[in-house]
């Protein structure tokens, strides 16, 4: 069986971490089994869903690598929804009701008083088709919903393992609305069927509706795929994200200069039990994916947690894996001496400008002795200079003024790079070169 998974965001806010964990489990899922990854916008709710969102959307996933071999829009479909729901009200699952919200909200109201579940009474299904003239005569509309069985609908869930629902204690789901509109348990179901989704793997506040919509998949005649449902990520306080609040969007992180493979090695291991380690690509996050590892306890998506992990796999990047996060700050060409001193000491791309702006720019230097810095000036020695030069000079300057320790290092410091801590001197020392580390020691801007 060749498999196919989909993730199908709703384009009616930005994505945040949370819808991230499904997509990228989704993705690793499919390639690691050389399978398919669609792109599905459900994008029926026309009032909320909007360009911009699902511009964005694409935008998110190809920056994090997450391409997909197919893309499909659900309002691009609407004829296949309307052959589905008119195939289950000839078989009798899909049934018209007229109730107002005020007066279903009111029947919930007295079975909650009388001790009994509020699930739909079905009360639809014992109008004649002279009350529903009647009713639609004074210009009530119906809304339709799908008969359900009153059974136990069981499944093998990849993370929970054997899951079942008992549907008597479910209503009778409403598939479309009074304005003609379908509802996601319809579409969804259609389109998995029309695309040959294999996998359903998304978040495990579907549960209690998979009984429901493997009800639906059978009564339009088809097996339903297998799935999966992860446990949902909360953030560090331990609260629920919302893409419409902004929660930890993608789009946030992108613009605090996260790198993308820092936030799938962070997404692919929390909740798993493996350690958290950087990759470099999405290939090295495949051998060790497993949904068995997940649990049920909610993962929580700490961004300190991921800062150390951007740091991390930013000091383990060669100068050639570097070049294109480099080449974006739009300094200029960034040798590999420059990054290979600097790369230890960042916890983003961003923060080389420091070190690029210490070595081949300009600053005012911190002197904290004038005396001291230009005895240390007199004694620089002649270039050409490289990784042993600093510890000539710092010897020699030593011998000429009797300092050592903190009281030595930490004023040739702050007179050269303008800071208290940073790469090793006798690694920036050659790349400061003579005519700026001699003017900096003598207090002048360079």
């Amino acid at each position: 069986m060749s498999v196919r998974v989909r993730f199908a965001p709703s384009p009616t806010g930005r994505l945040h971490v949370g819808n991230i964990y499904i997509a990228l489990n989704n993705w690793l899922f499919a390639k690691k089994r050389g399978g398919q990854f669609q792109l599905r916008l459900d994008d029926t709710d026309l009032e909320r869903s909007t360009a911009e969102f699902a511009a964005a959307i694409e935008t998110d996933l190809k920056w994090l690598g997450l391409t997909w071999d197919s893309f499909d829009r659900q309002t691009e479909r609407l004829t296949r929804y309307d052959a589905a729901a008119e195939k289950l009200k000839a078989n009798g699952r899909l049934y018209p009701c007229y109730e107002s919200a005020e007066e279903l909200q009111l029947r919930r109201k007295v079975q909650l008083q009388q001790g009994r579940p509020p699930i739909y009474d079905r009360a639809a299904l014992k109008l004649t088709a002279e009350d529903r003239a009647r009713l639609e005569a004074q210009g009530i509309q119906p809304y339709w919903r799908f008969k359900l069985e009153g059974r136990l609908v069981n499944w093998n869930d990849l993370v929970r393992g054997p899951q079942h629902v008992d549907e008597t204690s479910q209503s009778d789901p409403v598939l479309v609305r009074t304005n003609g509109t379908y509802l996601y348990t319809l579409t969804s179901v259609v389109d998995d069927i029309d695309f040959g989704i294999t996998h359903i793997i998304r978040g495990n506040d579907h549960v209690t509706n998979t009984g429901t919509q493997i009800q639906i998949f059978e009564a339009l005649g088809a097996a339903a795929p297998e799935f999966a449902h992860l446990p949902l990520l909360v953030d560090a306080a331990g609260e629920g994200l919302s893409k419409r609040l902004g929660s930890l969007s993608i789009g946030q992180l992108r613009d605090e200069g996260l790198e993308p493979m820092s936030i799938n090695s962070y997404l692919a291991h929390i909740g798993t039990g493996d350690p958290v380690r950087p990759a470099a690509h999405l290939e090295e996050l495949l051998p060790d994916h497993d949904l068995s590892k997940f649990g049920k306890t909610s993962p929580r998506f700490d961004p300190a947690e991921l800062a150390h992990l951007n740091a991390r796999l930013l000091h383990a990047l060669s100068y050639d894996e570097a070049k294109p996060h480099l080449a974006a700050l739009g300094l200029g060409e960034i040798d590999a001496a420059l990054w290979e001193a600097a790369r230890a000491n960042v916890e983003k791309v961003e923060d080389v400008k420091l070190w690029h702006q210490v070595c081949r720019g300009a600053l005012t230097p911190v002197i904290a002795d004038a005396g001291f810095a230009a005895a240390a000036a007199e004694l620089l020695p002649a270039e050409p200079w490289d990784s042993t030069t600093w510890n000539a000079w710092v010897d020699q300057v030593k011998k000429a003024t009797g300092r050592k320790g903190k009281d030595l290092f930490m004023p040739l410091r702050q007179a050269l790079t303008a800071a208290d801590h940073g790469p090793e001197l006798k690694v920036l020392l050659p790349l400061i070169g003579r005519e700026r580390a001699l003017r900096r020691l003598k207090g002048e801007t360079a």
